[in-house]
């Protein structure tokens, strides 16, 4: 019998990437919410290098790093709704992307977490870069990156691009429009119309909520 156990933090996008990783396939799994501030001795025995989400830990064996936890996740189930695609090639497509998003999308946490005027004008710059690459390059013709079937690589841009709307919101500002965005901006909201996916993102009040309370504690802290 299998034993999925994740420890995560529900308002981070990496641990969000397992999550609807963990639906989509239907594996079963026990969900264990960590506190950041006072980190359980299970997790830093997982992930003792570390020391931070999310950690899976399959038959008592941790994995950890998002994008490595899903590639697992598919070599240890690949025929339960496979998310990379069966052609090398095209599989090497869905890694480029994937990898895209996790070094250019620290743009999005930056343009969140600086109080400073001109780094958040540089980061939501970055921002722009990013949605304007994938906005050229990523999709071609495809309904979802690499192919016609949801994949790592729409998981990674996906809750990138959820979060990057939080902070918008949180900031009032705007930078991911369709007027600028409309092919990416179409893939999203496909995206977000995922049954597995619109049931397990996190709720975008409670985000709201949360990330607002973040911004007045970032904002106090530089003041001082």
């Amino acid at each position: 019998m299998e034993n999925v156990k994740l420890f995560g933090v529900w308002s981070s996008p990496f641990c969000s990437r397992v999550i609807l990783a963990l639906e989509l396939k239907g594996i079963k799994y026990e969900y264990i919410e960590e506190d950041l501030t006072n980190k359980s001795s299970l997790l830093l025995d997982y992930n003792p290098v570390q020391k931070k989400v999310p950690v899976l830990v399959h038959n008592g064996n941790p994995i950890c790093e998002s994008l490595i936890i899903l590639e697992y996740l598919e070599e240890m189930w690949p025929n339960q709704l496979p998310l990379l695609p069966k052609d090398p090639y095209q599989r090497a497509v869905v890694r480029f992307w994937a990898k895209f998003a996790e070094e250019k999308g620290i743009a999005i946490w930056i343009f969140f977490q600086t109080t400073r005027v001109d780094d958040q004008a540089k980061a939501g710059k970055d921002c722009l870069d990013m949605l304007r690459t994938l906005e050229e390059y990523g999709l071609e013709n495809n309904t979802f990156f690499g192919g016609e079937n949801i994949g790592i690589a729409d998981l990674a841009i996906g809750t990138a691009i959820y979060w990057l709307q939080i902070f918008e919101l949180t900031l009032k500002v705007k930078l991911f429009e369709a007027s600028n965005f409309p092919r990416l901006y179409r893939w999203f909201n496909h995206f977000k119309e995922v049954p597995q996916i619109k049931s397990n993102i996190p709720n975008q009040d409670q985000m709201l909520l949360f990330f607002n309370k973040l911004r007045v504690k970032l904002k106090e802290a530089t003041s001082m």
